[in-house]
């Protein structure tokens, strides 16, 4: 078990971005003898072969082809992408000699939970390159505090602990300099990228950058049963698919991953579950093969796909937000993620499915339904088996402070959905 949670905080560390958690996926599975193609590249493919493709820098999918003669789909699905704040064009703010950056938030964050901490920046920067369409694409990653966003002394504000609603433009900014009066440097963004490039600052064209926590990632609990971190949504799910992929074998068929981008801002982008990507790698897959369309639509329509991300644990402080009958616990094992309304994917046969996957590998596992007062999350997974109809389950770790800039898990469950994962492709 520590050498699960070990990879899993490692895996967090080096995946401050999007961006940077395909890279960490990347070399995880170049290391496993996993090949790299490109989409606009030409394929070949052999059986038994294990391959990769990156789609637009933040978006991953690994498979494993199994044997010609062999048919049948496997997928697991997770999102890379995480609740946080991102760096807007022309940032630098000078006022009063403070220099600030203007950002925005992706997703659902729990604003407060950003204020006060030592925050970096990583993520791509585009320079200029051998001519308009042929930009030079580079990852940053800062590595170090680099700014904060200061909140407001309580002698300012005596009603701050009766609840204050911060505003997203005027509160979350995060300090990053100071200057003196008469010179202040509205340009020190572009010359903070510079340095840390090795480039003029004209170079620059464009960059998408990740404001995120500097603090690493720990167990902590009296028996050191519970996991602090940032990113646990949805990284605890990369992790598994990436090391249930790995134990993947051949002889099943095709066994993929998907592993896409924008999951928290709806997914409906070109590197999202709700884009043609997944359909267009396996419509490649199978006609490389030999196979036809009619007989992918058929795998399809027989196949299962596990959709892996976080799930509500039962809160000690606030057990009235959770359903009466369905309450998952920290340490309780994965969770099947259920919803009348479908915003999360599955059915009855699907839900058996991994129940008795569970069952046979002696997975602990558990249920959640929200309240039915309750408006829940939504997941990709019923937006990318719309486009690919296939049979589909919504899973995940249990967690507490979901979408706060800092999460908590229990350390067993980790192991727990890898096991899943690694059951669901082996077996």
């Amino acid at each position: 078990m520590d050498k699960i949670v070990d990879g899993l905080l490692d895996f967090i560390e080096c995946s401050p971005s999007p961006f940077h958690t395909v890279k960490a996926a990347k070399e995880l599975l170049e290391a496993e003898d996993f090949q790299e193609l490109s989409l606009e590249g030409e394929w070949k493919l052999r059986a038994g072969g294990r391959y990769f493709v990156e789609a637009y820098g933040s978006t991953l999918l690994a498979f494993r082809v199994g044997k010609k003669e062999q048919r049948g789909l496997r997928m697991a699905a997770a999102h890379t992408d995480f609740p946080c704040f991102r760096v807007k064009p022309a940032p630098a703010l000078c006022r009063e000699g403070y220099g600030s950056l203007n950002v925005e938030c992706y997703g659902g964050l729990i604003l407060s939970t950003w204020q006060d901490r030592p925050l970096s920046l990583a993520g791509k920067v585009v320079l200029r390159g051998a001519d308009a369409f042929s930009p030079k694409t580079v990852l940053v990653d800062f590595g170090r505090p680099l700014m904060t966003i200061p909140s407001l002394a309580i002698h300012m504000n005596r009603k701050v602990n009766d609840g204050v609603a911060l505003n997203r433009q005027t509160d979350m900014l995060p300090l990053a300099a100071m200057f003196e009066r008469e010179g202040m440097n509205k340009a020190f963004f572009d010359e903070l990228l510079a340095r840390e490039l090795g480039c003029k600052p004209a170079e620059i064209l464009s960059y998408e950058l990740t404001v995120y926590p500097t603090e690493t990632g720990c167990c902590l609990g009296i028996a050191e049963e519970f996991i602090s971190s940032p990113r646990l949504d949805n990284l605890t799910s990369v992790k598994a698919c990436l090391d249930g992929i790995v134990a993947a074998k051949a002889r099943q068929g095709l066994a993929l991953i998907a592993l896409f981008d924008n999951e928290e801002v709806g997914s409906r982008t070109k590197q999202g579950a709700g884009s043609a990507v997944l359909l267009q790698v396996l419509e490649r897959i199978y006609l490389l093969r030999g196979f036809t369309k009619e007989q992918l639509f058929a795998d399809i329509a027989g196949g299962f796909m596990l959709s892996a991300d976080v799930a509500h644990a039962l809160h000690p402080n606030y057990m009235d937000k959770a359903d009466l009958t369905n309450r998952p616990i920290l340490n309780g094992g994965v969770v099947l993620k259920q919803a009348a309304s479908q915003a999360y994917a599955g059915d009855a046969e699907a839900v058996a499915v991994v129940l008795e996957l569970c069952r046979q590998n002696d997975i602990p596992c558990q249920q959640f339904v929200n309240r039915s007062d309750i408006p829940g999350g939504s997941t990709l997974g019923s937006i990318a088996s719309a486009l690919i109809p296939i049979r589909t389950m919504d899973i995940g770790i249990p967690m507490l402070a979901m979408h706060s800039a800092r999460e908590t898990m229990g350390v067993r469950d980790q192991e727990a959905i890898t096991k899943l994962l690694k059951a669901f492709f082996t077996k």
